[in-house]
C-alpha cells in the first residue's frame, strides 16, 4: 500500500515539483496539496495521510502552527510531519521540532533523501538532512529549556546511554549497531525502550532530552 502524503507549500512551482518528485515514486501517492498553513491543517485532518510535508513559511497559519497543531504535544492522535525549508539553520526549524516535526530537509536535499525521510517519518522514525543534523540539534543547547527535562522513573541502562548519544549525535540505527557491535533489530528495542522511559515520541526528542539533560554537550 502507497504512503499518502499530504504537501504544503506556499509556491505553486514548488510544490508541483515536490508533487511530481514523490508521485514518480511507487510507493508513494500526494493525497493533497494545500498553499497555506491552515489549509494544510484542514487538508491533514480530513486526509488523515502517512505524512504531512511542509514548508516552513506559508501565509494564514505558518509551518511551525501548522505541526503544533497537528503533531503537538497536546494533538492525541499525532500526525507524521516533515518539514522543508530553504533556510538549514533558520530559527523556526527549530521551533518546528520542538512542536513536534518528525523530520527536517533542505529544498535542494534531491529525490533520495525526499523520499527517505518521508518513508522514514511514515514508520514512526525521524530523518533530519545530514549537512545540518548535528548542527541543528546542537543549537537547541543553545537556548535554555523552557522547563527541566524530565528524568525518567527507571534509570538508563548503560548500554540506553550509548544508543542515546549517538542518537543525539545524528548516527542512523545502521551506524549506531557497527559502531556498538549490535544487531540492528537490538538498536530499535533500544530505542523504543528509551521513547517509553523518557516519554518521548521520536528519535528528535531523544536527541533533544539528551541535550537538554547535558548527555551531549556542544563542540
Amino acid at each position: 500500500m502507497a504512503t499518502s502524503v499530504v504537501v504544503a507549500d506556499d509556491q505553486e512551482i514548488v510544490r508541483t515539483g515536490l508533487t511530481m518528485i514523490l508521485n514518480a515514486q511507487p510507493d508513494i501517492e500526494v493525497v493533497g496539496e494545500a498553499a497555506d498553513g491552515d489549509q494544510a491543517v484542514e487538508l491533514a485532518r480530513r486526509l488523515r495521510p502517512d505524512v504531512c510535508l511542509f514548508d516552513i513559511r506559508m501565509p494564514v497559519l505558518d509551518g511551525i502552527e501548522a505541526t503544533r497543531r497537528l503533531a503537538g504535544p497536546d494533538v492525541a492522535d499525532p500526525l507524521a510531519v516533515v518539514v522543508i525549508t530553504t533556510f538549514d539553520l533558520d530559527e523556526y526549524v527549530y521551533a518546528a521540532l520542538r512542536a513536534g516535526a518528525r523530520g527536517f530537509l533542505l529544498k535542494d536535499a534531491g529525490t533520495a533523501l525526499l523520499t527517505q525521510a518521508v518513508h522514514a517519518a511514515a514508520r514512526g522514525d525521524a530523518l533530519i538532512a545530514p549537512s545540518v543534523t548535528t548542527r541543528l540539534l546542537r543549537a537547541f543547547a543553545d537556548a535554555a529549556p523552557s522547563a527541566p527535562a524530565p528524568q525518567p522513573v527507571d534509570p538508563l541502562t548503560d548500554r540506553e546511554e550509548e544508543v542515546l548519544v549517538l542518537v543525539a549525535r545524528g548516527r542512523t540505527n545502521t551506524e549506531i549497531a557497527a559502531e556498538l557491535y549490535i544487531s540492528l533489530s537490538t538498536v530499535k528495542t533500544h530505542i523504543t525502550s528509551l521513547m517509553g522511559k523518557l516519554g518521548v515520541r521520536n528519535r528528535v526528542e531523544i536527541a533533544i532530552w539528551a541535550y537538554d539533560t547535558g548527555r551531549v554537550r556542544k563542540r
